[in-house]
């Protein structure tokens, strides 16, 4: 077993242009899970967006989450909803939140609030802030956090590599299950193809710990 990419999407697209970046990311190798982070655009776009990626990634079996809006993850088909924002954010939603989909969150701020997270029974943690400006390699605080969830949590938790798909490897040091990646697949000058590539065989190094029953 070894750490699985996690994509995010750019915060601002084209619809038609990304649609072949995606395209050709998919055809790059494995990929666990494809986050639709759109935080300026209004209902319209974001319904728009999710209308075509949720079935163009699903068909190459990868997992579709929605940031924040959960009747746009039911209309699209999508696989779950990722909520960036406090435990009341997350309590509000898991109050009728389907069991067969995926939920996971972001946006802790010290590790007392991600155990109270993860208690509310979330199937991930994501720790890297998106709002951030994005550096080469992954911020420091994301890193630490990966590193301490990795060696005492079962829940799975997703580390936010850098600009650099060199920085995949830093992220899957922390022994965390997802390696997620946004402008190191997006902005890559050999395309998104080469950059899935490329990240996949830096993942394919590292082995994860195994869970003892």
């Amino acid at each position: 077993m070894h750490p699985r990419l996690y994509l995010v999407t750019p915060p601002t697209f084209d619809l038609d242009e990304f649609e072949g970046q995606l395209k050709q990311a998919l055809e790059g190798g494995d990929i666990a899970s494809l986050l639709i982070s759109m935080p300026d655009a209004n209902e319209g776009e974001l319904q728009a967006a999710a209308k075509r990626l949720v079935p163009l990634a699903q068909a190459n079996e990868v997992a579709v989450l929605i940031e924040n809006n959960t009747q746009i993850m039911g209309r699209s088909g999508a696989d779950g909803l990722h909520v960036s924002g406090t435990d009341k954010d997350l309590e509000d939603v898991m109050q009728s939140f389907p069991e067969d989909r995926i939920i996971g969150h972001a946006g802790v701020k010290t590790r007392h609030d991600a155990m109270v997270i993860a208690s509310m029974g979330v199937d991930y943690m994501f720790f890297g802030l998106l709002s951030l400006t994005q550096e080469e390699e992954p911020h420091r605080k994301s890193l630490d956090y990966g590193s301490w969830w990795s060696e005492v949590f079962e829940t799975p938790c997703v580390v936010l590599a850098g600009t650099s798909v060199s920085s995949v490897d830093t992220a899957a040091q922390t022994g965390a299950e997802f390696v997620a990646v946004r402008e190191a697949v997006w902005n890559h000058p050999e395309g998104p193809k080469a950059a899935v590539e490329q990240a996949n065989a830096i993942l394919s190094t590292h082995t994860l710990a195994e869970v003892e029953d």
